[in-house]
């Protein structure tokens, strides 16, 4: 039972980060095709964008937290961990 309940987390968290990525993606488009003027600040803002999702990315606690309140799907129990 703990077999397929972990591998249920490990897709939900894979579309969770799918979604992280395509929200990155979509800001980047938004941003190089309206914001930007020229082709400097289009290769600006393409290559920041990229570089601040990959500073500010999500951490395992937000990411579980996320499959939990989009999915229902809780994280697995280490039994390495005595909380």
């Amino acid at each position: 039972m703990t077999e397929s309940t972990d591998n249920n987390y490990a897709k939900c968290s894979k579309k969770v980060w799918i979604i992280y990525s395509l929200i990155v993606i979509a800001l980047i488009v938004i941003l190089v095709t309206i914001v930007a003027q020229d082709n400097e600040e289009r290769l600006f803002y393409s290559l920041m964008t990229v570089a601040a999702s990959y500073v500010f990315r999500p951490s395992d606690k937000s990411i579980s937290k996320m499959v939990l309140r989009l999915f229902g799907v809780s994280p697995p129990v280490d039994p390495d961990k005595n909380e």
